[in-house]
C-alpha cells in the first residue's frame, strides 16, 4: 500500500489573509483540494491522510465530498512545529500501515505535483527504501565573508548542491522508527527541520527522485498569482 500523508496544519500567517492559506479559493475550490486532486488521480497512491489545522477537519471532510476526494480516509490534528505534525501523521498510521508500505509525505500548500513526480518518487522509495524529490540548483552561491558581510572571497559549486521539497517518500518502518528517535533524542525536529533533514541528522542516506519547477509552494499572496498563471497556461504544442 502506498499512502500519502499531506500536510496542513499551518495557519498561513505569511499570506495575510483571514483563513488559512490552504483553504483559499482559487477559482471557486480551495487550495488544498487541488493538491488532494493529484493524489487522487494518481493510480499508485491507495490512501491519503490529512494533518489538518484543528477547527478545520469538518470544513475538510466536506470538501472532500463535494469533489469526490474518495481516497481521504483519516484527518488527524497538528502540532506546533511541522516536525510535530509530520510526527501525528506517521504515528497515526501505526496500527493502518504494514513494514513495507510506502508513506509519501508532501505539502498540502505545493497544488502543482506533477504525476511523473509522483511516479518516480514511489518507485524509487520501493527500490531503496526513500526518495526526495529534487532539482539540480541553476544559480551562483557565494559564501558571506565573515570579516566582511558586504563581500565574498568564495563559493560552493552549484554542480555539488541539490535543492529538494517535498513530495518526498519513505518505507513506513524506517520512517515510524526515525520519528520516534528523532523525538526521544531531541534531533532533527527543530527550526526549519523536516522529514529529509531529520533523516541526515539520524544517519540515513537519501536517495533523490525526480522534481518539477512547477512544484511551487504558496506562501504569498505572490505565490498565488503565479498559481493561478500555471493554471491558466497553454502549453506550445511545438515544444518537444
Amino acid at each position: 500500500m502506498n499512502v500519502a500523508i499531506i500536510i496542513a496544519a499551518g495557519s498561513g500567517n505569511r499570506m495575510g489573509q483571514d483563513i488559512p492559506k490552504q483553504f483559499i479559493n482559487v477559482y471557486d475550490k480551495p487550495v488544498l483540494i487541488y493538491t488532494l486532486e493529484s493524489f487522487q488521480r494518481h493510480p499508485m497512491v491507495d490512501a491519503i491522510e490529512v494533518v489538518c489545522l484543528d477547527g478545520w477537519h469538518e470544513v475538510l471532510w466536506a470538501y472532500a465530498h463535494q469533489f469526490n476526494i474518495t481516497k481521504l480516509k483519516w484527518v488527524v490534528s497538528g502540532g506546533n512545529t511541522g516536525q510535530e505534525s509530520i510526527r501525528n501523521g506517521v504515528y497515526n498510521l501505526e496500527d493502518k500501515a504494514g513494514d513495507d508500505d510506502i508513506v509519501i509525505i508532501h505539502d498540502g500548500i505545493r497544488p502543482l505535483v506533477d504525476a511523473t513526480v509522483l511516479t518516480d518518487v514511489i518507485q524509487k522509495a520501493k527500490q531503496y527504501g526513500n526518495a526526495v524529490t529534487s532539482l539540480p540548483y541553476n544559480e551562483q552561491i557565494f559564501i558571506v565573508n565573515s570579516e566582511d558581510d558586504s563581500t565574498t572571497k568564495a563559493y560552493i559549486p552549484r554542480e555539488t548542491l541539490r535543492r529538494v521539497s517535498t513530495p518526498q517518500a519513505y518505507q513506513f518502518k524506517k520512517l515510524d522508527w526515525a520519528y520516534h528517535e528523532a523525538f526521544e533524542k531531541e534531533i532533527g525536529i527543530y527550526g526549519s527541520a523536516y522529514t529529509n533533514t531529520m533523516m541526515v541528522e539520524l544517519g540515513e542516506t537519501l536517495h533523490f527522485a525526480a522534481g518539477s519547477d512547477k512544484n511551487i509552494k504558496l506562501t504569498t499572496k505572490d505565490d498565488l498569482e503565479l498559481f493561478k498563471g500555471y493554471l491558466n497556461m497553454d502549453k506550445d504544442t511545438w515544444l518537444k
